[in-house]
């Protein structure tokens, strides 16, 4: 009786381990993207398509779901770097509304590249990284 008490009870600790894992929500307000700022304390405006294109690679990130396996990070790089190409295609900001943009974006180059290493764990913690920082494009863009 105690060993089933004992294995039912570490049955549902590891499930509440696993899923609390899987929901946590990013606290927004808290990211803060080195060298871009607000227009005093307001949201910088975005052009249509690059805030339509943030949310494109919010949803790929959000959808990709092979963590282990290695080769999937390659495609998952390829899939935002269109649509970071596309921001920068059809980008018609002007002024520090622009500057900005480019300061928020220039990170994610080094991110990229990080989703290519070698090394598992280094492509993991580049996809956190990146999904940081595109939650962060709220703080600073509308």
């Amino acid at each position: 009786m105690n060993k089933k008490i004992i294995l039912l009870a570490c049955l549902i600790a590891l499930f509440i381990s696993c899923n609390s894992n899987k929901n946590k929500t990013i606290d927004i307000s808290s990211i803060k993207i080195e060298g871009v700022s607000l227009d005093s304390t307001k949201l910088w405006i975005a052009n249509t398509e690059t805030t339509e294109g943030v949310k494109k690679m919010q949803s790929i990130m959000s959808n990709f779901s092979e963590e282990e396996d290695v080769v999937a990070y390659t495609s998952l790089k390829k899939e935002l770097e269109v649509e970071f190409t596309n921001i920068f295609q059809k980008c018609t900001m002007k002024g520090e509304a622009h500057n900005q943009l480019h300061n928020y974006l220039k990170p994610m180059v080094d991110i990229f590249e990080g989703l290519e290493s070698s090394n598992l764990k280094t492509r993991k913690t580049h996809f956190k990284t990146m999904e940081n920082h595109l939650a962060g494009f709220a703080n600073y863009f509308k």
